[in-house]
């Protein structure tokens, strides 16, 4: 059985999405970290906002290496109930998400890593489909902005394990605590 395993850069206040760039101008050592989760995993899950701006930069991107040959090669499946066609190995989610994401995960494989696509791992979290969370937690406070962990949803987390990334981020991994 396959596992759901999220990867999401936030800020202290759970800031996934803004306007600005806030990433730029922090230099974390997330390459092994980064390099490792993607040639650990049999497919990628995405929301179709992080599909569309990933299928225009990676087909086409030069000197990525290993890394940009496997983020190419791998299987995509796509939340989308807007696209009507994909490219980039990539196949639509179909309308029951969480249906099709159950299939996925009882299938035989390298485990599903979802980047960033914030819509798509709440709807994932609310269905309790995530198996790890890994959070890449930044020292910015932005009072603003699209957040992972919004709408009231309760989500016990068990901390199981912590590594500075250096410049000041953070990397949490967590796993789903049993509901009470």
């Amino acid at each position: 059985m396959r596992k759901v395993i999220v990867t999401e850069f936030l800020t202290l206040d759970g800031v996934y999405e803004d306007s600005t760039p806030w990433q730029r101008g922090y230099s974390p050592d997330s390459g092994p970290f980064k390099h490792d989760e993607l040639f650990d995993s049999g497919a990628l899950l995405l929301g179709r906002v992080t599909y569309q701006g990933f299928a225009r930069y990676w087909p086409t991107a030069t000197d990525t290496g290993a890394f940009g040959e496997r983020m190419n090669s791998l299987p995509k499946f796509v939340a989308t109930t807007t696209l009507t066609s994909l490219t980039w190995n990539a196949t639509s989610l179909g309308e029951d998400v969480p249906g099709a994401v159950r299939a996925l995960k009882e299938q035989d494989g390298r485990n599903l890593l979802v980047y960033g696509s914030g819509t798509l791992v709440q709807t994932l979290l609310r269905h309790s489909l995530v198996d790890e969370l890994r959070l890449m937690v930044y020292p910015l406070v932005l009072g603003s902005g699209k957040r992972l962990f919004a709408g009231g949803d309760r989500l016990p987390l068990n901390l199981t394990a912590s590594r500075d990334l250096g410049a000041g981020v953070l990397l949490l991994t967590y796993e789903p605590a049993p509901r009470r």
